[in-house]
């Protein structure tokens, strides 16, 4: 993998997109990962019985693709400096997330990028977050 220079960014420039293909396995799997046992994000029954059409997928696995996206634009030399995120539509089985990015700011002082991340599913935004990304 190759890494992204800082002198090679400029405001303005987009992200390829990552389609992240959302399964029940995926949801309960990472939810687990991630200590997170709400019943939500593993059973389907209660999931409905709260009001939820299906399970959904947690905000700890999320995080975790939001960062996973920008690292790999990035390379491996890209340092996540700041995650900030919010929720929107649930992320449920059967659907995809569409992540797409872009270039917001550039800091000269310490070589970081800011970056304006979204998640898309078949309902809508899933996540809209502002990441900020050590490049060297």
């Amino acid at each position: 993998m190759k890494d992204i220079k800082f002198t090679s960014v400029q405001v303005g420039d987009r992200l390829p997109e990552l389609c992240i293909d959302i399964t029940a396995k995926l949801i309960t799997g990472a939810a687990i990962a991630s200590r997170d046992y709400q019943n939500v994000h593993h059973d389907q029954d209660t999931a409905r019985d709260l009001g939820s059409p299906n399970i959904f997928m947690n905000i700890l696995t999320t995080n975790g693709f939001v960062g996973r996206y920008v690292t790999d634009w990035a390379g491996p030399s890209g340092i996540l400096k700041k995650v900030s995120i919010r929720l929107g539509a649930p992320n449920y089985p059967g659907d995809a997330m569409v992540m797409s990015g872009e270039v917001v700011g550039k800091n000269d002082t310490d070589q970081s990028v800011e970056l304006n991340v979204t998640g898309k599913n078949a309902i809508g935004d899933h996540v809209k977050g502002n990441v900020v990304v050590l490049l060297r």
